[in-house]
C-alpha cells in the first residue's frame, strides 16, 4: 500500500498555468493541456484532505499530469475549505460548481471540448465530483442552485466518500470527523443540507460513474463504495467498480502499479459507456 508519506515524497510535475474562478485566494484552477491539437476532452480534478485547509491541490498534480500525458486537459481545481473563510457549507461545494462552470471561459482559447468533460476527484474531492454530476436536479431554493450548470459526461470516483450520513462516525480530528462541520450539523438538524449535498442520497445521477476503490483503505470503506455502487446500479445509472486488493487510500490518488492499469480502463469505459 502506498502511503502518504510515500506520495508526497514522489516528484513533481512542472507546474501548470493558473487561472482564477473567483475572487478569493483559493478560488482558482491549473489547466495542463495535451502537445496535440484540440478540441480535447477534459477532466476537472478534484484533491481531498477531508474538506479541511490543511491540504492543497498539490499532490493530486501528479494524477493531473499523467491525465494530461493521456490525451486529457486537465482542471485541477482548489477550493475553499473547512478553516477558509467562506468554506464549509455552502462556499466549498458552490467552489467545486463555480470551477466547472468556468469551463466556459476558458474552453475558448485552450481548445476544450465541452460535451466530453469528466470530473474525478479523490477521497472528499470524489464527493464533491459525484455531487457535481446532480447539481442539474437541485431546486432553486437550494443554497448551492446554479442556474445552467456545465453538464458532465461521467465521474471518477477515487476512493470516493459517497454517503455523508454513514461517513460521518469517527474521530473529531478524522475526515469523518469533518463531515459535521461542512455541513453544520448533522442530518436530523439540517437534513435538506444532505439531501442537497450526499451522492447516495442525490440518486441517480445520469452519469456513467467509474469508481476505483481499494480494499485496504483505512479511511473510506470499501464496503461502503461497494453499496453505493450497488445502489447507483439500482437507481438506473451505469456504474462500473474496481476493487483492488492490494491497494490503500491513496493509491488511487496517482498512477503507480497498484492502480496504473485500472485507471486506463475506467478511462476508456467512461468514453464509451
Amino acid at each position: 500500500m502506498l502511503s502518504w508519506e510515500a506520495l508526497d515524497a514522489m516528484p513533481l510535475p512542472a507546474p501548470a498555468p493558473r487561472a482564477a474562478y473567483g475572487p478569493a485566494p483559493q478560488q482558482f484552477g491549473e489547466l495542463r493541456l495535451p502537445q496535440v491539437p484540440g478540441p480535447h476532452p477534459v477532466i476537472v480534478l478534484i484533491h481531498g484532505g477531508c474538506w479541511r485547509n490543511r491540504y492543497d491541490l498539490v499532490y493530486i498534480t501528479r494524477l493531473a499530469a499523467w491525465l494530461t500525458a493521456q490525451g486529457w486537459a486537465t482542471w485541477t481545481i482548489e477550493y475553499r475549505r473547512l478553516g477558509d473563510a467562506g468554506g464549509g457549507w455552502p462556499g466549498t461545494l458552490r467552489d467545486a460548481g463555480a470551477a466547472l462552470d468556468h469551463l466556459r471561459r476558458l474552453a475558448p482559447a485552450a481548445g476544450l471540448d465541452l460535451g466530453r468533460v469528466i470530473v474525478a476527484g479523490h477521497s472528499a474531492g470524489g464527493h464533491l465530483a459525484l455531487w457535481l454530476a446532480s447539481r442539474a436536479r437541485l431546486a432553486p431554493s437550494s443554497p448551492l442552485y446554479a442556474a445552467d450548470p456545465l453538464p458532465v459526461a461521467g465521474v471518477l470516483g477515487l476512493a470516493a466518500i459517497t454517503d455523508l450520513d454513514g461517513f460521518r462516525f469517527g474521530p473529531a480530528d478524522s475526515c469523518h470527523g469533518a463531515v459535521e462541520p461542512l455541513m453544520q450539523g448533522g442530518p436530523a438538524e439540517v437534513p435538506q443540507h444532505y439531501a442537497d449535498a450526499s451522492p447516495l442520497r442525490r440518486l441517480p445521477l445520469g452519469v456513467p460513474q467509474a469508481l476505483l476503490q481499494g480494499e485496504e483503505d483505512d479511511t473510506v470503506s470499501a464496503d461502503a463504495v461497494r453499496d453505493y455502487a450497488q445502489a447507483a446500479a439500482r437507481a438506473g445509472d451505469a456504474v462500473r467498480l474496481w476493487a483492488l486488493p492490494d491497494a490503500g487510500h491513496f493509491d488511487v490518488a496517482v498512477a503507480v502499479q497498484a492502480s496504473e492499469a485500472a485507471l486506463r480502463e475506467a478511462l476508456t469505459w467512461l468514453r464509451v459507456a
